[in-house]
């Protein structure tokens, strides 16, 4: 269908959802224009698609490909981030399926996380300032509590549908694409770790410098290997996903409904994280220390932003 949609766009479209494992589209809303944008670090996973609701654009990406055929640790996690934002994007909507570490998150369960922890091992381009540039962005809440905030509000507006939604919590980021030891799961527990999964990283460090609102809405398809049930495996997962694929889609549709809603406020163009990147990088690489072309790849995040150096 993608190659039939014109292959530009102009309009800058603020909201975009990133799909990830039982999230590989957005049905129910009028596809516009599938658009490949060239970044500094290469080509996104998958073409954005525009789509049309309400009368506002909305970006969709399919993290791990129009085919599900990138493994975590080959996402191209900069380009997708710096794709959506050259389009417009500021507020960034990603789904994740997860392994729950905690009893009372049940498969099919929700989570609406707020904190993080990496166990990525160093493999994956995680920054955009390097080579020449140096920025150190705060990260300290890896999450959006104004995001975390309409998702929560749209979740408990679906509780008679049955969906269970848990607010905060931490998400560990493993490597991949193997699950978890047992041993490497209950130390994950004995952290304060309530889900796991294998591409929350370096996605959400990536919007945070890009200066986007992210929030990531997980859903348990799993006990990992700590719990006295079964193991998980790939099949364990696609039986919960496609068990709870609608509750997974009106969720994120009702996010969208209410984003839509406020296209234009603060929150969605991300006023409250604009600078905060920048500022970063200005204060730290002085001038003469400067690589043209690691200029120029932060100039694509930021155009005009050597202007006042």
């Amino acid at each position: 269908m993608s190659e039939s949609l014109p292959s530009h766009f102009d309009r800058p479209v603020h909201i975009a959802v990133i799909g990830g494992t039982g999230l590989g589209k957005l049905a129910g809303y009028t596809p516009v224009a599938a658009l490949t944008p060239t970044t500094p670090w290469g080509a996104p996973s998958s073409p954005v698609l525009i789509l049309e609701h309400t009368g506002v654009p909305i970006a969709f990406l399919a993290r791990h490909g129009l085919h599900h055929q990138l493994a975590p640790h080959e996402i191209p996690a900069r380009a997708n981030i710096a794709a959506l934002r050259s389009l417009g994007v500021r507020t960034v909507i990603a789904f994740s399926a997860v392994g729950s570490l905690r009893e009372e998150i049940k498969p099919m369960d929700f989570v609406i996380p707020d904190q993080i922890i990496d166990r990525t091992k160093g493999i994956r381009p995680f920054t955009f300032f390097e080579g020449g540039v140096v920025g150190h962005v705060g990260f300290a809440d890896p999450f959006d509590a104004g995001l975390a905030k309409i998702v929560a509000q749209c979740a408990a507006a679906m509780k008679g549908d049955g969906v269970v939604l848990h607010q905060g919590g931490t998400v560990i980021c493993m490597e991949g694409p193997q699950f978890s030891t047992r041993a490497e799961s209950n130390m994950y527990r004995s952290w304060g770790g309530s889900v796991i999964n294998m591409s929350a990283l370096p996605e959400a460090k990536l919007a945070r410098e890009a200066e986007l609102a992210y929030q990531m809405i997980c859903m348990a398809t799993d006990y990992d290997c700590w719990h006295t049930t079964e193991d998980v495996d790939v099949a364990m997962v696609m039986k919960y996903m496609q068990a709870n694929g609608e509750n997974a889609k009106h969720l994120v549709g009702a996010v969208l409904d209410e984003l839509c809603k406020l296209d234009s406020s603060d929150l969605v163009l991300a006023k409250h994280w604009e600078g905060s990147a920048q500022g970063a990088v200005k204060f730290m690489t002085k001038p003469e220390g400067r690589n043209p072309e690691a200029m120029k790849r932060v100039e694509f995040l930021f155009p005009g932003f050597w202007e006042e150096s």
